[in-house]
């Protein structure tokens, strides 16, 4: 943003400085305090209240500052494990504001973004689905939790990012059980620069045509084939795996070396579905993809 100063180092004190106050404080005092010209103080303020970190109240002649309820501070990699407790227990009390906060809390404190979804966002799906089967919350609040943990990683990708046009990957679901695993995966690609283009639940495409529509895509995202295009396919069942490798490899020319498939699911031991790479692991997902366009 500007030189001399460290965006994080500026947003931590800022944060104490407002917690620490319970009427708010004024742009200037703000300035004052922390040591910062008044017009850089300003560019900061700007930001911060745009990643909704902290808003600004009119109180009389004076706007004041004032640090939105729930933000706090993380220590990673030390805190993954208190982060994810508090996520999965704000998601059973369907407490969408809490929960939205603590990712808001975490991205401030700089959380690697593909830790937080595997190590506090994708845990909480399976136990939603447990205590379902259990009979302990009805289908009513599991559709409500399900929507909180989509809405919370959009906050994770709305954070601003440059991508470069190097890095390209196509993100599908192939049925509907998948979707919040693909969005957990669409965030962490973002969050390491990727040109992301997430298609959402395509399952209602699963038919012949669907090749031609690949290759409709792929040239209009892909269109100088410049850098590297991943394409990472996640399915709750072997057969929209194989539906959609088979599609793929229909698309892929022999000079598209630079063209990948990537598939997340439960595969059989006896069942083989071509491609690139098969894995359950986002983590694995996203260093496989950083090592490919590292050797491009």
């Amino acid at each position: 943003m500007t030189r001399g100063y460290d965006v994080s180092e500026v947003k931590l004190r800022l944060i104490k400085l407002l917690r620490d106050s319970e009427t708010g404080i004024s742009g200037v005092e703000i300035s004052e305090r922390l040591g910062i010209n008044r017009v850089t103080m300003t560019k900061y303020l700007n930001v911060f209240s745009a990643e909704g970190v902290i808003a600004e109240k009119n109180v009389g002649n004076v706007n004041l500052w004032f640090v939105y309820e729930g933000i706090e501070q993380f220590q990673f990699p030390d805190d993954y494990f208190r982060v994810q407790e508090k996520y999965l227990d704000y998601i059973i009390k369907c407490s969408d504001f809490q929960v939205y906060n603590l990712i808001r809390s975490c991205i401030n404190s700089d959380v690697n973004v593909t830790k937080l979804m595997t190590e506090a966002i994708l845990p909480a799906i399976p136990q939603i689905q447990k205590y379902f089967d259990e009979g302990k919350i009805g289908k009513a609040e599991e559709q409500l939790m399900k929507s909180i943990i989509s809405k919370s990683i959009q906050v994770v990708d709305l954070v601003r990012k440059n991508p470069k046009n190097e890095k390209n990957v196509i993100i599908i679901s192939a049925d509907s059980q998948s979707i919040l695993q693909a969005e957990a995966a669409s965030a962490a690609y973002h969050s390491n620069n990727w040109n992301t283009s997430f298609l959402g639940d395509m399952s209602s495409s699963i038919d012949i045509l669907f090749d031609l529509e690949l290759i409709k895509l792929l040239s209009k995202i892909w269109k100088s084939k410049q850098g590297l295009m991943i394409v990472v396919v996640f399915a709750d069942t072997e057969e929209g795996l194989k539906f959609f490798s088979e599609s793929f490899y229909s698309v892929k020319g022999k000079n598209d070396e630079n063209l990948h498939l990537i598939l997340s699911g439960k595969v059989g031991k006896k069942i083989k579905i071509k491609s690139d790479l098969q894995t359950e692991k986002l983590e694995d997902i996203i260093q496989w993809s950083e090592t490919k366009f590292e050797n491009v």
